[in-house]
């Protein structure tokens, strides 16, 4: 039986995090993209992996120094997934070989990349016609390859974690957009409430900054082409932002019931509080503009952990740097918290590590336990224009103390996909 301190206010268990583990442009582990992080570096720089000719834009927040050889998107989303989700189960004072709870893992969406599908088309077969995706599937029916199938299996980082860190039951991989990462804590949250599992792994992993990929979200205008200095490119709320830096990286944390944590004598370092989600359908990239979705969004997750905006010290916003973005962020915020949101620090990680797309809402989380843990506000850099038409202390360009109780993290993903994270202390300390 659970102690009445192991429940919340709706007699359900709480959930802690006993352990995190994050890579990102800035470096790998805890420590290193703590420093960096409060220290206002930024991990965003010059493309070097391929050629970025013709390209508008040739700068991202890449992961360069973890080699993975060929087939970069999904080796690299592995290996990155396995040293966050390492770190965090170490953290936990768990085995690194049984972690004896489900894997919820956020990842991309897999395809060939073009030199794997040039590769392809030089197999045996009649090779005239363009290797487009019917032609792709005929060639592989052709000349079955092991390699070609495991690339292209959307589960197969999920099912190369759970052997190698033994999960228990079938690895759940989700994608939903740039909330993904969220989601995947929704879900293990959601189960351990319910009383499916003690504890679970939750991550997000994302390592698809290719050329093909910079071409599409060019092709949608999200993306910042100041590419004289990479650094400053990324400028949440300014009012000279002009779209995303995409990046790569991967969060992790380790959730348990406050009951199991407790008795094993683990440390909590935060609670995950309440998670809302709304859908919003009204365009594939843009936001409603009243804002309602993201309005009700931010509401039900307030309203899951039991909390009024008062008792919010500390936003940790989805702060893409896209015009749209940051103004209907900004603009749902305001009719939530009111006149209060002028007291309510907010601030964009992605102004230092760029947009880690579905590793997003992960490697944010991950922030704020931080947040909460250590008492310092990460800056939003590169705040120096400010935007009228959203005031908001942003926490500029340089990190803040402050004692916060509870942080609220916000993932709005594009196809209207948004998730609110309440992230809270631990209630004993």
């Amino acid at each position: 039986m659970s102690q009445a301190s192991d429940l919340d206010f709706a007699g359900r268990p709480l959930v802690a995090v006993t352990g995190v583990g994050v890579v990102s442009s800035l470096g790998q582990g805890v420590e290193a993209n703590w420093d960096a992080l409060t220290a206002g570096r930024s991990g965003i720089h010059r493309i070097n992996r391929f050629a970025t000719d013709e390209l508008r834009t040739t700068i991202a927040g890449t992961v360069d120094f973890i080699d993975v050889g060929p087939h970069v998107s999904t080796n690299l989303s592995f290996a990155m997934a396995e040293a966050a989700a390492t770190e965090a189960i170490g953290m936990a004072g768990l085995p690194r070989d049984d972690f004896a709870g489900p894997l919820f893992l956020a990842a991309p969406p897999v395809e060939l990349e073009w030199t794997s599908r040039f590769e392809l088309d030089k197999l045996p077969g009649d090779a005239r016609e363009e290797a487009g995706y019917d032609r792709l599937i005929e060639l592989a029916r052709q000349n079955r390859s092991d390699e070609v199938y495991e690339i292209t299996r959307f589960s197969r980082i999920a099912e190369k974690l759970s052997d190698r860190l033994g999960t228990r039951g079938l690895p759940v991989t989700l994608s939903t957009a740039c909330a993904s990462g969220a989601s995947a804590i929704q879900l293990g949250l959601e189960a351990i409430r319910r009383g499916d599992a003690e504890r679970a792994l939750v991550m997000g992993t994302d390592g698809s900054v290719t050329a093909e990929a910079l071409i599409r979200f060019s092709l949608l205008s999200a993306l910042s082409t100041q590419n004289e200095v990479p650094e400053k490119a990324s400028k949440p709320f300014s009012k000279d932002r002009d779209g995303f830096v995409m990046a790569e990286g991967s969060g992790a944390l380790v959730l348990e019931s406050l009951a199991s944590a407790r008795a094993r004598g683990a440390t909590v370092l935060a609670i995950v509080a309440g998670v809302g989600e709304k859908a919003d359908d009204f365009h594939r990239t843009r936001s409603k503009p009243d804002g309602s979705p993201i309005i009700a969004t931010i509401r039900a997750g307030l309203a899951d952990a039991g909390l009024s905006p008062q008792d919010i010290g500390y936003i940790n916003a989805h702060g893409t740097s896209t015009p749209e973005n940051d103004k209907m962020e900004a603009q749902g915020l305001a009719a939530v918290f009111g006149e209060a949101l002028a007291r309510v620090p907010i601030s964009s990680n992605k102004s230092m590590i760029g947009h880690t797309l579905t590793a997003a809402g992960a490697i944010e989380a991950v922030f704020s336990v931080l947040t909460i843990q250590r008492g310092v506000l990460p800056p939003t850099i590169n705040y120096n224009n400010p935007d009228p038409a959203i005031p908001l202390d942003t926490v500029p360009n340089t990190a803040r103390k402050a004692e916060v109780n509870a942080v609220l993290s916000n993932s709005f993903g594009f196809g209207g996909q948004n998730v609110s994270l309440v992230i809270g202390r631990d209630p004993r300390a």
